[in-house]
């Protein structure tokens, strides 16, 4: 898997939650572009299995990527409801590149992050940077 390849499977899957609602304030995301833009992030996404060291697994727990709200709650993007193949290929894309590039799994996560973002806001038109 590319890492061009992997950020593509990532947005699709993100793409998916949307719209999405806060459950505090009943403010409605329409896409993920708008999410984007109107929250803030909140540290660096999170795999529970690199963090285990599990890597080899065959039920991943999954990735988390946390945002605020503009009305201060916590909203999060999950790898949950991704087909289990998908997530062991990303899973291993993961292992793979922290090992190549000497990054943990969070700064890794944070890069394809940082350019999932990018690729949403430059996509829609927006130029809008983070």
């Amino acid at each position: 898997m590319t890492e061009s390849e992997v950020i593509q499977v990532v947005r699709q899957h993100f793409e998916s939650f949307f719209p999405k609602v806060c459950p505090n304030c009943s403010r409605r995301f329409e896409t993920l572009r708008e999410y984007i833009r109107l929250t803030k992030r909140v540290g660096r996404p999170l795999s529970y299995d690199a963090e285990l060291g599990d890597w080899k697994t065959r039920q991943p727990i999954g990735t988390v990527a946390m945002v605020n709200c503009p009305c201060g709650n916590t909203l999060a993007l999950t790898t949950d409801g991704m087909m289990i193949s998908k997530r062991l290929a990303l899973l291993d894309w993961m292992r793979i590149e922290t090992h190549r590039q000497g990054v943990s799994p969070a700064e890794l996560l944070d890069h394809l992050r940082d350019m999932v973002r990018r690729q949403v806001l430059d996509d829609d038109g927006g130029g809008d940077r983070l």
